[in-house]
């Protein structure tokens, strides 16, 4: 059996490497909100309970993940409307009769593009496309 002695210059690559690693995960995990939805909706077309969801990203990954009890959706996010300098979580829904459907995710300055598409298409009648209305929550003003 041979042996390497390691001095400690040539450790300290390895430990910088390590605790760089720690710090992305530990700043990886820092970034979520957790946010309390009092209705029932639609996301990515599976039905979604009233609940506590829990909103994170990853930026090398140019993403973001909704996550509740049995669900667990992750859309592309990229640049949208909100400011650069915006550091707020919103949920936005999309709200017609008794139904609910998830529009957008809002991550800080970032957003997805449009979730329910489909929402318009399977609406009955021209007059509940009018009633359409928007109802945002946002990390930590449930």
């Amino acid at each position: 059996m041979r042996f390497t002695a390691h001095t400690l210059r040539s450790l300290v690559p390895v430990l910088a490497l390590a605790a760089l690693a720690a710090m992305a995960t530990n700043s990886a995990s820092a970034q979520s909100s957790r946010m309390n939805v009092p209705f029932s909706f639609t996301a990515g077309g599976e039905n979604c309970p009233a609940g506590t969801y829990i909103v994170k990203t990853n930026s090398w990954y140019s993403a973001v993940v909704l996550h509740g009890t049995g669900h667990n959706f992750t859309w592309l996010i990229g640049p949208g409307q909100p400011a650069p300098n915006d550091s707020r979580v919103v949920l936005t829904f999309d709200h017609v009769g008794s139904r609910y459907a998830l529009r957008s995710v809002q991550y800080k300055s970032q957003i997805t593009d449009r979730l329910d598409k489909k929402l318009k298409e399977s609406i009955p009648s021209a007059q509940q496309v009018a009633m359409l209305s928007q109802v945002t929550i946002t990390a930590g003003q449930e």
